[in-house]
């Protein structure tokens, strides 16, 4: 399995930022996906989830509204497009195939940093 985030980078408040996660090792199209983030000096964080076929999302309620979680079965890649980020929005944010158990087992990417500052 291997999971590679992409997209991060310095964003002011107010900005978007699109990240991707180009997923290979495995039958991409029949896992349900998941953004997990984790701020400095924080522990994980769950973001995101999005079923195989992409019909139902999930977000944490600091995120409903200003994120959305997406995915293209035919290119392998998950997205999160992120809107009106904030500076509490800054963090390492994970690619992780399946669902989030709440630990970091499992597959996950290396993590793409989100910078939030003015």
């Amino acid at each position: 399995v291997q999971l590679v985030e992409s997209g991060g980078g310095l964003v002011q408040p107010g900005g978007s930022l699109r990240l991707s996660c180009a997923a290979s090792g495995f039958t991409f199209d029949v896992f349900a996906m998941t953004w997990v983030r984790q701020a400095p000096g924080k522990g994980l964080e769950w973001v995101s989830t999005i079923t195989w076929d992409g019909d139902t999302t999930y977000y944490a309620e600091p995120m409903k509204g200003r994120f959305t979680i997406s995915r293209n079965n035919a290119k392998n890649t998950l997205y999160l497009h992120m809107n009106s980020l904030k500076s509490e929005d800054t963090a390492v944010y994970y690619c992780v195939k399946g669902h989030y158990t709440g630990t970091s087992e499992g597959d996950w990417g290396q993590g793409t940093q989100v910078t939030v500052s003015s």
